[in-house]
């Protein structure tokens, strides 16, 4: 090993440990812990014990006969833990889970979600070290200790995009397949907004690429079917009712709702889309999902005509994947968690900073802002910063205060997707049959 690869796999290992125990810490430091793995467990047990997971009030019953409803938990918790708004699908994953009691599950999903991004991050240095293992290490590195927050709250984003990057090593290095299809497929079914255009990506490009990805879309269903059924048949209504737990949870004022007046839109674990920034001048649902997607459907139109006439080369995939993964964040609701896919971009940033010059520059400029902004202590740091801005005059510097709270992650990620994506389509090729998979 060479001193540089050595020196980089140092740093991945530094951002594992800070990962680890910085991240246990806080969690047991935390008064509200494990809050999104209870949404998955809570709703889950309901369905195990023949209820139906998308009535609140049957879940929150269910949730405080397992003593789980602690005095000290703020609504906000409440809400969060018992109004399930993932897909059925999602059950294949977590009912295995919910069969245990609490503590042996809750232990066992910290241990995916730590093992899992570990072992992601490790697949990644293992295909970006060839071009730039120090700069590969570093960016690991920051990237993973800056992730404590998927221990905390223990979203589900983490364990998703350990899938995903599981599957892009498996696809790319040609080992594994079936593994990396299983991987895939689990992350279509717990959580297809995060993963659904890396699968999209490979559908796309065609050639062996397309079949893994065809595979992957039969695997899901084999996994999603059995769950729908049975929640179809426990409970009739659960596409209303599914809707009506977004629906209240996005109202204005509420957990997920994008506008100033969020409970729960802004500070750490933020609501990273561009409705974030755009209910800023205008809180108006209407207005601000009409802008957002006027901005981004170009985006992703371009991407995919670039792909499909791209050949799949290792080198135009991470540039793929690398664009795709910041611009999935953007047109709908999306989190800080949720921006832990911008593990795929670290390839594509060491590649071109390997080959230098100016796009190697702003290749490393790019990524490092989303990185930092999207971050959990790096943002959680420059949120205490706002916060000590002074209050006077009080209607500019309230305004610079939202501004400053709502607009680097949103704005960091546009500007991250839209470079790839200029990269990608100089790279990209004239139609051409067939579709090679060498780099």
């Amino acid at each position: 090993m060479s001193g540089a690869r050595r020196d980089g796999l140092m740093l991945l290992l530094l951002g594992s440990v800070v990962f680890v125990f910085l991240g246990l810490a806080l969690e047991r430091a935390s008064h509200e812990p494990m809050v999104d793995f209870r949404v998955m467990y809570y709703p889950a047990r309901c369905l195990v014990q023949h209820g139906d997971p998308y009535n609140q009030a049957q879940v929150l019953s269910l949730y405080r006969a397992m003593a789980a409803d602690n005095p000290s938990d703020s609504e906000k918790v409440r809400q969060i833990a018992t109004r399930y708004i993932y897909l059925p699908s999602a059950f294949c994953f977590t009912v295995p889970l919910a069969l245990l009691p609490w503590g042996p599950a809750h232990i066992l999903w910290l241990l995916f979600t730590m093992g899992g991004l570990i072992f992601a991050s490790f697949l990644v240095w293992n295909l970006a070290a060839d071009y730039a293992p120090v700069a590969t290490g570093a960016l690991l590195c920051l990237f993973l200790a800056n992730s404590e927050l998927l221990i905390i709250s223990t979203n589900a984003a983490g364990i998703v995009v350990s899938l995903c990057a599981v599957a892009v090593w498996c696809f790319l290095r040609e080992r594994f397949v079936p593994a990396g299809i299983l991987c895939l497929a689990l992350a279509l079914a717990i959580k297809p907004q995060d993963s659904g255009l890396v699968w999209l990506y490979f559908l796309l490009v065609g050639g062996l690429y397309r079949k893994h990805a065809v595979q992957t879309l039969l695997v899901t269903a084999a996994l999603s079917l059995p769950a729908l059924l049975w929640v179809w048949h426990a409970a009739p209504g659960w596409a209303q009712e599914w809707q009506s737990n977004i629906a209240i949870l996005s109202a204005r004022g509420g957990i997920s709702d994008p506008g100033p007046t969020s409970l729960g839109g802004h500070g750490l674990a933020n609501v990273i889309s561009l409705q974030s920034v755009i209910s800023v001048f205008r809180d108006d649902p209407r207005v601000y999902n009409s802008v957002s997607y006027l901005v981004c459907a170009p985006l992703l139109i371009v991407w995919m005509a670039v792909t499909l006439r791209s050949r799949g080369t290792r080198v135009r995939t991470w540039l793929a994947l690398a664009g795709v993964a910041a611009l999935t964040m953007l047109p709908f609701y999306h989190r800080q968690y949720d921006a832990k896919l911008l593990l795929l971009a670290i390839p594509a940033c060491a590649m071109l900073w390997a080959k230098g010059g100016l796009a190697g520059r702003l290749s490393l400029l790019v990524t490092l802002a989303a990185l930092l902004f999207t971050g959990d202590l790096t943002w959680a740091l420059f949120l205490a910063l706002v916060q000590r801005l002074p209050l006077l005059p009080a209607g500019f510097w309230a305004q610079l205060r939202v501004v400053l709270q709502v607009f680097p992650a949103p704005l960091s990620l546009l500007i991250l997707g839209i470079f790839y994506l200029v990269v990608y389509a100089r790279k990209a090729p004239g139609p051409a049959p067939g579709a090679a998979i060498r780099s």
